[in-house]
């Protein structure tokens, strides 16, 4: 046991060097920078776009919104449901092998998907299972392998990475409902299967691990005696419901309001272009200004406002675009900066298992917050009622951020009273 413990000790203290030894830039830092947000561009634009897919299906009647969403919802709640192995895979593979592998996956799923567009069970299995089988492999290896090379400017470069996501959710939502509308729902789901593969595998081949995490760690349950992290696991599992209903059923929405179905898109890019910009400011603003936990605390804050102000007096276009530019660079900063959190808190030696378990406390949000919407939707008349059918829940989701950003705010006043510190 003893010389357990050493050995464990040893890759402790290799990791902890290695870290502190980062280039903090450099060509090849950059170069896993572009390649990550790459993937991020694809894996993110898809899953926040999938709520014009599911308005399209909803208008063939395959099935009721409340089931579509099951679709994207378990597309990015496994992420959070193979976390914790994706983190001791990347011990084990690497950083490329998971990256081929999760665009494989991400690929086939939508080629796949455009044979299954008359089956809600297919699309359940290819644009749900298969696809969230590639995303949450590349989710892990996006997120851990650019703080691997930064220090000071790891919120900046991770801010870049996943602002790729939200500009990918902004021209993919376009492209979509142009391909739905020109091509059909089947052909447009293969048509990004093709540039997927285009365009990922290249990427995939270029991302490289400086290090591997400790080999041995897959759950560390002692980190549930440790307070800060507690605080952060609860965060997630609470602060990920609201964040996929806005760009699920804005689309809907939109459509309630007596909009046509490209503005309903054109609000999903507005929203996701947003969301991109959310999150390069977060990264600033964590590496300049705030520090990563005072940036988390903003931006749960802001989402929870939003949800619970701005979207509910949104009775018109005008105020309902504020809500899509306000809510989109919430959502997206509350992405782009929890590793920076997780990682600046629990130390990058321990950043691999930690923030895999706190992704698997996000199953729950990913799983269940946009049905959860749907069916309160559907209690309370459902879309041909009219926007006042939506208040309900919108209202829980607001509650929802607004309890997450209630549990940060303790964990900062537990590090420091004083809230002008940088945190």
């Amino acid at each position: 046991m003893r010389a357990w413990n050493t050995v464990a000790h040893v890759h402790a203290e290799v990791a902890r060097l290695l870290a502190e030894d980062a280039p903090d830039g450099g060509r090849q830092a950059w170069l896993i920078v572009a390649c990550c947000t790459m993937l991020c561009f694809w894996f993110v634009g898809t899953t926040y776009s999938w709520g014009v897919l599911q308005g399209a299906l909803v208008a063939e009647r395959l099935a009721p919104a409340s089931t579509l969403a099951f679709v994207g919802s378990i597309a990015v709640s496994m992420l959070s449901a193979l976390a914790i192995l994706n983190s001791r895979l990347f011990g084990q593979l690497g950083a490329r092998p998971m990256a081929l592998v999760g665009v494989f996956f991400m690929a086939a799923s939508q080629l796949l998907a455009g044979f299954a567009t008359h089956s809600v069970g297919g699309l359940f299995v290819t644009a749900g299972v298969m696809m969230g089988l590639g995303v949450s492999l590349c989710f892990m290896v996006i997120s851990i392998t650019p703080s691997q090379y930064f220090t000071r400017r790891k919120g900046t470069a991770l801010g870049i990475v996943y602002s790729g996501g939200g500009f990918g959710g902004a021209i993919i939502s376009l492209a979509l409902e142009a391909g739905v509308r020109n091509l059909g729902v089947a052909w447009t789901f293969r048509l990004v299967g093709f540039l997927m593969l285009a365009t990922c595998l290249p990427a995939a081949w270029f991302i490289k691990e400086r290090f591997a995490p400790n080999r041995r760690e897959f759950v560390d349950w002692s980190l549930f005696k440790n307070l800060d992290f507690v605080a952060l696991f609860i965060t997630g599992v609470l602060g990920t419901f609201p964040l996929f209903v806005p760009p699920f059923f804005l689309p809907l929405y939109a459509t309630s309001m007596g909009l046509s179905t490209t503005t309903g898109a054109v609000l999903v890019c507005i929203f996701n272009f947003s969301s991109a910009l959310g999150r390069l400011a977060t990264g600033v603003l964590s590496d300049r200004i705030m520090g990563p936990l005072n940036t988390l605390l903003l931006v749960l804050s802001i989402t929870a406002v939003s949800l619970l102000v701005l979207w509910p007096t949104s009775l018109s276009l005008a105020p309902l675009i504020i809500f899509v530019l306000v809510n989109g660079a919430a959502s997206g900063g509350f992405f782009a900066i929890m590793p920076t959190v997780v990682s600046t808190i629990m130390g990058q030696q321990r950043m691999a298992v930690a923030f895999g378990m706190i992704v698997t406390g996000w199953g729950g949000g990913y799983l269940m917050g946009a049905p959860t919407a749907g069916y309160l939707l559907a209690a309370f008349g459902g879309s041909t009622e009219g926007i006042k059918a939506y208040r309900p829940a919108v209202f829980w989701a607001g509650g929802m951020a607004l309890a997450a950003s209630a549990i940060v705010a303790a964990l900062r006043w537990r590090k420091s009273p004083h809230w002008r510190v940088k945190m």
